[in-house]
């Protein structure tokens, strides 16, 4: 290898996880497309010292000359809005990781092996970050999404008929492909405001739930059940039969109402002011069985 194809190599290895480090993406581009591509002979013999010896060296060149290969397979992948620079970065990933896993017995070229793992990165990146919320989790949505949006002709909705077709094309079901339309044709909204004087018209105002389900609110709540339930069961339990009936009577009816003092006093024969005293004594028992 020449002096002047060493010193390139050089620079863009330091720019392989940063490849904006050359000043600009062009930069970069122009660079790594100086690089020679090699030949087979020379490709196995780097194949084989890499595998027998573990030579990085030997992995290093493997990755420089086909450098040009990432930016190529990159540049399907610009129409998701997403930087250059990152799709590219991630494209030398899986280079690396191809370079790795190369086995030259096998009569393949890394080439042809590479495509692979450098399109796997790629996708794996566009997942992550073409939305907030992931939009693809199972193999059928991923397939769904890498070639949909190629298959909708001019961006159009898709009618039945289309829907059927892309199905069959794709081996998914159809009601796959219209979820897959629906999210591809969504797009994120910000909780906030973009307005910084006012939140009164943000989706954060209107879904806001007062903090109903904020953990501390929920084991109060919780908490607040189980003393409505077993708490009182516990503590009535503690009462003698009189004073559960006037407690009962008078605290815990569903319907109309408790009663009233005098109407227990006409039931148990006695004064309202005794009805009055033993339900002041059950409550002050019930109280501490609440507390014990």
């Amino acid at each position: 290898m020449s002096n002047q194809a060493l010193t390139l190599q050089n620079s863009i290895a330091s720019a392989i996880s940063n490849p904006g480090a050359l000043g600009t993406i062009e930069s970069y581009i122009s660079a790594v497309n100086r690089i020679p591509m090699l030949t087979p002979e020379r490709e196995r013999e780097l194949g084989e010292t890499l595998q027998e010896k573990g030579d990085l060296n030997a992995a290093r060149e493997l990755i420089m000359s086909h450098l040009r290969l990432v930016v190529s397979i990159s540049r399907q992948y610009l129409g998701y809005g997403l930087p250059h620079a990152d799709l590219i970065q991630e494209g030398n990933i899986g280079l690396m990781k191809a370079v790795k896993r190369f086995d030259v017995t096998r009569g393949v070229r890394l080439v042809s092996f590479a495509v692979h793992w450098i399109k796997a990165e790629i996708h794996e990146y566009i997942i992550r970050n073409w939305r907030l919320v992931k939009i693809a989790t199972t193999k059928a949505q991923r397939k769904l999404f890498f070639n949909l949006r190629s298959m909708r002709a001019d961006g159009q909705t898709l009618t039945p008929e289309h829907i059927e077709g892309i199905a069959s094309k794709l081996n998914v079901r159809p009601e796959d492909v219209s979820e897959m339309e629906v999210r591809l044709t969504g797009r994120d909204m910000s909780l906030e405001s973009q307005d910084d004087d006012s939140d009164d018209f943000a989706p954060i105002s209107y879904l806001s739930d007062d903090g109903e389900q904020e953990p501390g609110m929920v084991l109060d709540r919780r908490a607040h059940d189980d003393m409505q339930g077993a708490g009182v069961s516990n503590a009535l339990a503690v009462l003698d039969p009189r004073s559960r009936r006037i407690i009962e009577a008078r605290w815990l009816q569903d319907e109309g109402g408790g009663s009233t003092l005098h109407e227990l006093a006409d039931e148990f024969g006695v004064s309202a002011e005794r009805i009055r005293q033993i339900e002041s004594a059950a409550l002050k028992k019930m109280r501490g069985a609440f507390a014990a």
